[in-house]
């Protein structure tokens, strides 16, 4: 553990976290050194394994004679069959921090990319979300401090079948790689699931192993979406909320089994909607430092509590609006209800959006929270417990304000409130609580904006001229030549 000092409202708290660790080794093969891996320091042996059948250098597990690693010193020494070119051109790539591979062309189209019959079997968009979750629920290190990219590859059914994380995301890959290599697995047409960008260094390596579907979180740059298309390797980005990009060879998706074919975008359905659970939006605060209601505030075309209340309509089948003045929400199509503890504040909110809520759980907001992260809410919801909380947590503590609270806890609040406590927090200890921790948050939203809220006119100027784009676009080639 290290000792850290975390900024917040004015004041340097110190603590206890751990900290991302790099591990430099230097790869000696056949009696040359050839790179410098950094890494993280876990199963080296699979890295290595990978990095060097990624760059063509064997084939099968059998073209080892010998791979050793030496943790103390930070060397492996690697001896393989045939031998090395007498002059090797590295290609430095800006992945995380910079790579180096020796098979990428400089015009980064990967020169003769393998191009295996990756469209035998369609791959259903179902595969894809599950494996992604999957990937989600495997990602320890991140969820115990950030900082960590992880992978996995599946099926076409969507079935993990091996994962791998560290500090740079094109290690992933390679670790992978060489872990199938050990084990015997065949990654010819399976699915890779990616918490990085992918870039064209990426995209090589993939198209190397015949992978036939790559999935990212996140963007492509549009080197590795030209090498896909060329590859014929399907390449997704932006997998979130029940919704994707398809940047290359969407022919190769199976259809919905209710549709036929591919439509346009604005045919394309919302996402499912979370059953058993209610959205709550709380507005009973008093906006003393805004200066006036900060629910009712112009914001995208509307009133800013109208446009939190269109995210959880696309989330949750019943939104209630919990306010002692249910006259200025009219224009809300939803149900308004009061405190039934006025007075109390957010812990009395809480308890009437329990007792009115149709459902066994509610999920939990304030109405002045403008950057909700839809894969977030749908990540919790998804796991309410009817009888206790399931509250994220941030750099700054536990976040009662967006959290999900299952009717069980009903009896508790009431208790609470009863003997003047005011704190949401007062009543965990009378029920059990369920935490997300903040690694795992950061998955989903790595700046934690879904718990900004909107306190001061300033606060609301700048989110007012800084709306943001939510249209994504590949982004420019990372990669540079050395």
């Amino acid at each position: 553990m290290h000792t850290i000092h975390i900024y917040s409202n004015g004041r340097l708290e110190e603590k206890q976290s751990g900290i991302v660790r790099e591990f430099p080794l230097v790869l000696h093969v056949n009696g040359r050194e050839i790179a410098t891996l950094v890494a993280s320091p876990h199963d080296l042996r699979f890295l290595v394994a990978g990095f060097l059948r990624n760059q063509g250098f064997v084939e099968r597990a059998d073209d080892f004679h010998m791979l050793a690693v030496c943790d103390e010193f930070g060397i492996a020494n690697v001896r393989i069959k045939g031998e090395l070119p007498e002059r090797l051109k590295p290609v430095l790539t800006s992945g995380c921090g910079t790579g180096v591979t020796f098979t990428l062309e400089m015009d980064g189209r990967g020169g003769a990319v393998p191009r295996p019959d990756r469209a035998t079997h369609r791959v259903a968009p179902t595969a894809v979300f599950r494996l992604m979750e999957e990937l989600a629920r495997r990602a320890d290190n991140y969820r115990s401090h950030g900082g960590i990219h992880s992978a996995a590859v599946g099926d076409r059914e969507g079935n993990l079948l091996l994962f791998a994380e560290d500090i740079g995301r094109h290690n992933t890959l390679d670790r992978i790689a060489g872990e199938a290599l050990f084990k015997g697995i065949d990654l010819a047409g399976t699915i890779l699931v990616t918490s990085g960008r992918v870039s064209t260094e990426m995209a090589a390596k993939c198209a190397r192993l015949g992978i036939a579907l790559i999935a990212s979180r996140t963007s492509a740059t549009d080197m590795a979406v030209r090498m896909c298309v060329e590859a014929g390797i399907t390449l997704i980005g932006y997998v979130r909320g029940g919704k994707f990009t398809v940047y290359a060879h969407a022919e190769q998706l199976a259809a919905d089994e209710s549709r036929a074919g591919l439509r346009p975008a604005r045919s394309t359905p919302a996402p499912h909607r979370i059953p058993g659970v209610t959205g709550v939006i709380l507005a009973g605060g008093q906006s003393r430092r805004m200066g006036s209601n900060k629910a009712l505030l112009p914001y995208k075309g509307g009133r800013f509590i109208e446009a939190i209340h269109r995210q959880l309509a696309e989330i949750f089948d019943e939104v209630l609006l919990v306010t002692n003045s249910p006259e200025q929400y009219d224009f809300l199509p939803c149900r308004k209800v009061r405190d039934i503890h006025p007075g109390m504040g957010a812990l009395a909110g809480i308890h009437a959006g329990l007792f009115h809520a149709s459902n066994p759980a509610v999920f939990v907001v304030a109405c002045d929270m403008p950057y909700l992260n839809g894969d977030l809410v749908r990540h919790l919801a998804a796991k309410a417990d009817p009888e206790g909380v399931l509250v994220p947590e941030s750099p700054r503590g536990v976040e009662p304000l967006h959290a999900v609270y299952g009717k069980g806890c009903l009896a508790a609040i009431e208790t609470t409130l009863l003997s003047g406590e005011r704190r949401i927090i007062s009543f965990f200890g009378r029920t059990s609580v369920n935490r997300v921790s903040a690694g795992q948050v950061a998955f989903f939203d790595p700046n934690f904006d879904t718990f900004s809220n909107i306190n001061t006119p300033g606060d609301y100027y700048r989110l007012r001229d800084g709306e943001r784009d939510d249209v994504p676009a590949p982004q420019p080639a990372d990669r540079v030549a050395g």
